[in-house]
């Protein structure tokens, strides 16, 4: 690579990571250690396809749709053995997060993968229905029937205030 391509790789990077860092955090439902390595393993693969970047017409949104790739594909190829937990029991409790917060990141994780991610583009990144399907290799009703679905869910779990609460 050339200096000055690896010169803009690292000022996309520096620009980009902690956006693409909010995104994974919201897509493993706090998981930060999981969310780092989603986004080195983005930038992994955008620092390969970085020379080729004259055929990327956004590299923000090229990222963004490389980082949902990676996570939807790093939880097909999960262990079955692996058990993770929110917190070690031998760990001091975290202060500074709301009980909201938790509560939406609790409800996050119980919803399958896909809604999970069609949330998070269409609500948290603020993607439209059809950038959304793009991203996600699927049909713009699909997103909508998932987005009703996943918020139903969400409202059933947070409860209508809670719900009120966090759309506010």
């Amino acid at each position: 690579m050339k200096k000055r391509d690896l010169e803009e790789f690292h000022d996309f990077a520096t620009r980009r990571g902690s956006a693409l860092y909010r995104s994974a955090c919201l897509l493993t439902s706090g998981d930060t250690h999981l969310a780092e390595d989603l986004v080195q393993e983005t930038l992994g693969r955008m620092y390969t396809a970085w020379s080729r970047k004259r055929c990327i017409d956004n590299p923000a949104a090229y990222a963004q749709t490389v980082l949902v790739r990676v996570y939807l594909a790093h939880r097909r190829r999960r262990s079955s053995g692996e058990n993770p937990v929110v917190r070690l029991p031998e760990q001091p409790v975290e202060q500074g997060d709301s009980p909201l917060r938790i509560t939406l990141l609790q409800a996050l994780a119980e919803l399958p993968r896909l809604d999970r991610a069609v949330l998070v583009l269409r609500f948290w990144e603020d993607l439209s229905v059809e950038q959304t399907a793009e991203m996600l290799r699927t049909s713009s009703s699909a997103v909508r029937s998932r987005s009703s679905r996943a918020l139903g869910k969400l409202r059933a779990r947070l409860g209508e205030s809670g719900f009120a609460e966090l759309t506010a």
